[in-house]
């Protein structure tokens, strides 16, 4: 187990951002853990078997024939993904509607990228055609049950759709995210604004992806060969944040809150003894953030206790239920209890930023809701908030989105007047990014 860490992962650096001081009698503290990985690039391929697995699944539903250049534009960018696939890479692609179709290689399993596959590939998607309706759980089953054909220790899918998932219930496609968890992660995408942000998000949420809109079909290409970069650029899947706490301590919750923010608190899994595991998804050189709230047994003044140990680690891909998993990195949340007030009341930058934007998610989701419901004082009073969030935090492009919904008076004091008319495709654009978040702000050096 530790020569497969050791081979076949890029190097963990975790910090940990907090301030430990607790006044007397407080019983919880907040902490933010950055995590680096670095030197995943240049890897040689397992000699076993692909080291990644990608599956593109195709919305071919009735819809994409309106208007007809959709259908053309989601087959070229098709094209230009599977063209981006690196030698050695496991592939796919699929065709939804109502039901799942294996368009390439088909029998069941996966191809590997090379000259003649990409060029096989490319040429089946050029025969897709647009009919019938849209049960994106149908996809989403097919797509595992593919990944299951492979030993790729990072799996990941590709979902495109423009329509709402109409041909099957909301539980169903709950049960089919429920059963395509931790099996790969999903990258999902809604062209035009015919789909449900809900939905879209959902998937990815589930799935450990990303979600945005790509407002006109033209943007696809770019997009695809974006995703399929990054995808093809992972270099482990399936690592977990361990929290191991004390006796008497329990953990709040844990939420990613950089790149975008997303609330892993449900997640957990126990790792016994007094631990659990939070999934993290695929990396590959990349930096995320982890805001982390665990309450502890008041100790007394004077008093140091180790709150949590944060270890980030892997099983080996090829034998789950194999030996314990190997840790990739660590560190250590503690609270010291004072009866100094000035320290105790001291907040961490980072705590304070990361806490400022997961309000800020809320704040657009809540307010766009409420818009919706005709609510305009109420709305106005939340998208006023997200407006001076955004203006504290340095959030640019949240901020620039924002200016589309409402007439931004004074950002500093978040005064904002509704837009008596608000086009769908920004609206639906500022839902679904309203999750993704900067990093806080480094303060200039003396010499600069």
């Amino acid at each position: 187990m530790a020569d497969f860490a050791k081979s076949h992962t890029p190097r963990f650096t975790v910090e940990v951002h907090q301030n430990p001081y607790l006044p007397r009698g407080a019983r919880e503290t907040h902490a933010v853990v950055t995590v680096t990985a670095t030197g995943s690039g240049g890897r040689p391929l397992p000699a076993d078997g692909p080291r990644a697995a990608v599956v593109l699944m195709v919305d071919c539903s009735g819809s994409m024939n309106r208007p007809p250049d959709k259908l053309r534009h989601a087959r070229l960018a098709t094209e230009a993904a599977i063209g981006a696939l690196p030698d050695g890479v496991a592939f796919a692609v699929v065709a939804g509607n109502h039901r799942a179709a294996e368009v390439f290689p088909g029998g069941g399993r996966l191809a590997v990228a090379d000259p003649a596959t990409r060029a096989a590939a490319r040429t089946a998607v050029r025969g897709l055609t647009a009919s019938g309706g849209t049960a994106i759980g149908t996809w989403l089953r097919l797509a595992a049950r593919l990944f299951a054909t492979t030993p790729a220790g990072v799996r990941h899918g590709v979902l495109l759709t423009d329509g709402r998932d109409e041909h099957e219930t909301p539980a169903r496609l709950r049960e089919a995210l429920d059963a395509c968890a931790g099996r790969f992660t999903c990258d999902a995408r809604g062209v035009g604004t015919d789909w449900r942000v809900a939905e879209v998000t959902s998937i990815a949420s589930a799935l450990l992806g990303t979600a945005d809109i790509v407002a006109e079909p033209e943007g696809l290409t770019a997009d695809f060969t974006a995703m399929m970069t990054a995808a093809t650029g992972k270099e482990i899947g399936d690592v977990g944040l361990r929290l191991w706490t004390p006796h008497g301590a329990s953990v709040r919750f844990v939420r990613q809150v950089a790149p975008s923010v997303e609330d892993l608190t449900g997640r957990r899994t126990a790792s016994p003894p007094r631990s659990g595991d939070y999934p993290t998804g695929s990396w590959g050189d990349e930096s995320r953030d982890y805001h982390v709230c665990v309450r502890v047994p008041d100790a007394g003044v004077g008093r140091e206790l180790l709150a949590a140990r944060v270890a980030f680690v892997v099983r080996d891909p090829a034998d789950p239920a194999g030996p314990p998993a190997a840790s990739l990195g660590h560190g250590l949340i503690r609270v010291v209890w004072t009866d100094d007030l000035a320290a105790a009341a001291a907040v961490n930058p980072q705590v304070a930023h990361y806490a400022g934007q997961a309000e800020l998610a809320r704040a657009i989701r809540e307010g766009l809701e409420l818009r919706r419901r005709g609510d305009a004082a109420g709305a106005g009073a939340r998208l006023g908030r997200a407006v001076r969030l955004a203006h504290l935090s340095g959030h640019e492009a949240t901020a620039k989105l924002l200016a589309k919904v409402v007439d931004v008076e004074d950002a500093a004091t978040g005064t904002v007047r509704l837009k008596t008319t608000v086009a769908e495709v920004d609206e639906m654009t500022l839902e679904t990014r309203s999750t993704k978040t900067v990093g806080v702000k480094k303060k200039p050096s003396e010499d600069e």
